[in-house]
């Protein structure tokens, strides 16, 4: 078999990885949301809400007097202390979603590269839909609650929450075309860069100079990393926990640090496949000969050979790829349910006032109309026209029936329409009321888009299968 077809056996592996940990992982983050809300509206509620806002770091005496820049670490305290740390909600929604955002990140990197995305044909299709299903939504919340202070919240409905659409088209199988799938994976990844693009410009706070020219210096030392051929993670890590700080205290939000450091990981391995094969041959034979007859446990020799082949297997492997192996369990199992936990539970007897839910600014209406609606007609009708004007053609196999079930699912927007919700309001009259007004807009409409998206994909699965019967 030869290196090309390797490689596509390897991408199609990784892709298979990708939706599976995805689309359980989108499982998890759904039990998490309603077991959220169960609890935020039990008589656990207070302890739930108390516990987010425990403070979780460490306390140091004398820390600022012979370096004051690191006062930004914390809350300054008596006698020139610094509290180091955060509360639980801010450990999960800036340092636990950097690592969520690091892994987006990659997935961009190598879609662009290798993937859907590494071609102008593949990649203008898809990316043509993310923009509609971005403009459109963020245009109707925006129209509904221009000139109010809540106009600020027009990010919140553009954004596509990958895990739970994946999670919704894989319990349908069979009945959804596999070149459907890619589709909507490719729209999603394309519509996290956007997100990410919209978080970089527009929720940004007041700008720190000093530490945004830090920033820059610690990118350009992961891009002399990454020209210099070095292949282990090691140095990057740690000088992207350096640029994580960096961007905290700029006034970027710390995540876009995180998407920084993906696109500097390299991506070719230490060893080509070429130079890995007859390596670990030699290594394998040297084992073979060091074995004799009477022999029970393994002698210095084969132990040397062992780990001489972990390590080949080791530089063998992509940079890329090993980081995004390890991090995808974890952004699934982990990260993504324990956002969705502290961030879904909305006390509906609490502050909020439901007499006035639909007046406060037309959040409710702007999220809601911007998902369920927004999302289907911006991604069909952006599409619809560039085929039409011979822009850019379907994917082989997808109806536009297909094209507007997977519009509908994009309007899952849960855990970045939340991510970007926490920013929206910050500073803003009612701030408090209509982060609350658009969580319970994301969770209803992000509900009725998942479960009007899968009956009509279903629709479509069994109107296909009487037609085939004809």
């Amino acid at each position: 078999m030869d290196r090309q077809n390797l490689e596509k056996l390897g991408l199609r592996a990784v892709f298979l990885n990708f939706l599976k940990s995805e689309a359980f992982g989108g499982i998890f983050l759904f039990f998490a949301a309603v077991f959220a809300m169960i609890i935020a509206n039990s008589p656990l509620s207070d302890m739930y809400f108390n516990f987010w806002h425990m403070q979780l770091g460490i306390e140091v005496q004398g820390l600022m007097h012979p370096f004051p820049f690191l006062a930004h670490l914390g809350a300054q305290g008596e006698n020139g202390s610094v509290f180091i740390g955060f509360s639980m909600h801010h450990w999960i929604s800036d340092v636990l979603m950097a690592l969520f955002f690091l892994m987006v990140g990659l997935e961009i990197k190598r879609e662009i590269l290798f993937g859907e995305l590494a071609s102008f044909k593949k990649a203008i299709f898809p990316a043509l839909a993310a923009l509609g299903g971005m403009v459109v939504p963020g245009a109707i919340y925006f129209t509904l609650n221009a000139g109010t202070p809540s106009a600020h919240g027009f990010g919140i409905p553009m954004a596509t929450d990958i895990a739970f659409a994946l999670g919704v088209i894989m319990l349908l199988k069979s009945r959804v075309p596999m070149a459907l799938k890619v589709f909507l994976v490719t729209l999603a990844v394309v519509d996290d860069l956007g997100a990410i693009v919209v978080i970089a410009l527009f929720y940004t706070s007041a700008l720190d100079y000093w530490f945004l020219l830090l920033a820059a210096v610690l990118i350009g030392v992961l891009i002399a990393f990454n020209r210099l051929g070095i292949k282990q993670l090691t140095p990057y890590i740690i000088v992207g926990v350096l640029l994580w700080f960096a961007v905290h205290n700029s006034g970027i939000h710390a995540t876009i640090a995180a998407v920084a450091l993906a696109f500097c990981i390299p991506v070719r391995p230490k060893f080509d496949l070429e130079d890995f094969t007859p390596l670990v041959n030699n290594t394998a034979e040297s084992f073979i000969r060091g074995r004799s007859e009477d022999q029970v446990f393994l002698n210095e020799s084969q132990v040397e050979n062992l780990r001489d082949m972990q390590r080949q297997i080791h530089m063998v492997q992509s940079p890329l790829g090993r980081l995004e192996r390890a991090l995808h369990p974890w952004s699934a199992y982990c990260i993504m349910p324990l956002f969705g936990f502290a961030n879904a539970g909305v006390r509906l007897d609490g502050d909020i006032d439901f007499s006035a839910i639909f007046a406060l600014d037309h959040v409710f209406l702007g999220v809601m109309l911007g998902l369920l609606i927004g999302k289907p007609v911006g991604i069909f009708l952006i599409t619809f026209l560039c085929e039409k004007f011979g822009i850019a053609s379907r994917p082989t196999g997808i109806t536009w029936g297909e094209i507007l079930g997977a519009g509908m699912l994009a309007g899952i927007g849960f855990t970045m329409s939340i991510f970007v919700s926490d920013l929206a309001f910050v500073g803003t009259e009612h701030a408090k009321q209509a982060a609350e007004i658009s969580k319970i807009a994301i969770l209803s409409s992000s509900l009725l888009a998942g479960l009007v998206g899968a009956l009509f994909l279903l629709f479509l699965s069994v109107l296909r299968r009487d037609y085939k019967q004809r």
